[in-house]
């Protein structure tokens, strides 16, 4: 009866643990045909702007627009940053004036005339997931 009963106990916290949890659907704009790869990731308030994240995926890069969907992400508000990884070596490549030499896109699209901070761009992911559609920026 012990052994039911725990079993009983696992099965309810793994329903609420998927209650929680909800897929957060990425669709990227105006990806352009350069190669490599899409990464895109949630970030918390902590980890924003760091190399570091919470959740994250990668996909092939297809120009045009792609969607990307981040399985089981619990509910909170989050940034989605997103790199163009045209080389495949998980680093933004960086022009001599600090500006980024590979294409990217992040929630909220804010403009990069000034560093933007999370408040500006955070979604707010409720326990039954989201939807996000972002343009993707490239360098001239």
């Amino acid at each position: 009866m012990k052994a039911i009963a725990s079993v009983v106990a696992v099965a309810a916290l793994a329903f609420a643990g998927q209650a929680l949890a909800g897929d957060v659907t990425v669709t990227l704009t105006g990806v352009q045909a350069k190669g490599g790869q899409v990464l895109v990731s949630l970030q918390k308030r902590d980890q924003f702007m760091q190399p570091t994240a919470a959740y994250g995926t990668k996909a092939p890069a297809t120009a045009g627009d792609m969607t990307v969907t981040i399985k089981d992400v619990a509910a909170g508000d989050y940034a989605v940053v997103v790199m163009h990884d045209e080389d495949s070596n998980f680093q933004m490549a960086m022009a001599d004036n600090g500006m980024p030499k590979e294409g990217w896109s992040m929630s909220g699209s804010p403009s990069m005339t000034s560093k933007p901070t999370f408040d500006e761009v955070k979604v707010a992911v409720p326990a039954e997931g989201a939807s996000v559609t972002e343009a993707m920026v490239y360098p001239n």
